[in-house]
């Protein structure tokens, strides 16, 4: 497919999302800031209006910067944001990390979000999954069904490279940004999550956010945490073992409490826990 193609089959699946979001009427979005949430929101508030909110969950295992980011934008485009704390560490089972971990996170999630639509009148509710999330393990979309939540990024057959060509066509900022996910994804299954080891991944990938790389992961391996796995793009590799940059790594990190720090030669990757399922 040539280029022009490509441009003219991803602007018929734009066209086909504003054709499935004018048909909800009402809708309240997930909203984490992020890539595909954002492209949702901004699409969502340009066919509906003033009939579309915006929420976001409040928890230990999303990073203060992503709300700020979230408020930010909603404020800048006049679009009504609630805020709504789900505490998944409350969640009977959600601490022990089980493979089903996502989806106790996401049904407690899409309840309160049904909370928040039914006191401000709103019918539907739809999330940011796009038509990559189909290929890897994701317990959460389980909850997605049951609760009967819209997805209509992937109803429109929009990936995750169209969503970033659409973003940047449209002007969002977020058209680049790294992808993220909950912090809890940090852990191996079956590793006990608590809030010091969130607030320990937490800092320690907002440090490599700061000394500039893109995309980060800082995975958590050990009974207390002790162990780092850092997750970067390839590319980024010979940064990180510039003496001065590998010296305030391994200074901080071991302030925040991990004894030992290692880098993934594989690389970054998404969903990287989800490769010891089948020994589970």
């Amino acid at each position: 497919m040539s280029g022009e193609e490509r441009c003219e089959a991803r602007e018929e699946k734009y066209k086909k999302l504003r054709e499935i979001l004018s048909g909800c009427g009402s809708l309240a979005v997930a909203f984490s800031g992020g890539v595909d949430s954002t492209f949702l929101l901004q699409t969502a508030h340009s066919v509906l209006g003033d009939r579309v909110i915006a929420v976001t969950a409040r928890s230990c295992s999303f990073p203060e910067r992503e709300l700020r980011e979230a408020s930010v934008f909603c404020a800048e485009r006049g679009i009504r944001h609630f805020i709504t704390d789900s505490e998944e560490l409350e969640i009977e089972g959600f601490s022990q990390n089980p493979p089903n971990r996502c989806y106790l996170c996401k049904s407690e999630l899409f309840a309160k979000i049904s909370d928040v639509a039914k006191c401000q009148n709103i019918v539907c509710i739809a999330e940011g999954s796009n038509t990559d999330d189909e290929g890897d393990y994701r317990p959460g979309l389980q909850a997605v069904r049951e609760r009967g939540v819209k997805s209509p990024l992937r109803e429109a057959g929009l990936s995750k490279q169209d969503i970033r060509a659409l973003s940047k066509k449209q002007g969002l900022r977020t058209w680049n940004k790294q992808s993220f996910a909950c912090l809890s994804s940090r852990f191996p299954y079956g590793e006990i999550i608590s809030g010091k080891k969130l607030g320990m991944v937490d800092r320690a990938e907002q440090l490599l956010l700061d000394l500039g790389f893109t995309q980060v992961r800082v995975r958590i391996h050990g009974k207390d945490g002790e162990q780092a796995r850092i997750e970067l793009l390839p590319g980024e590799f010979p940064k990180l073992m510039e003496e001065a940059t590998r010296q305030t790594v391994c200074a901080r990190f071991s302030e925040i409490g991990f004894t030992y720090i290692s880098l993934d030669l594989k690389g970054y990757r998404t969903g990287s826990m989800n490769e010891m399922l089948e020994f589970l």
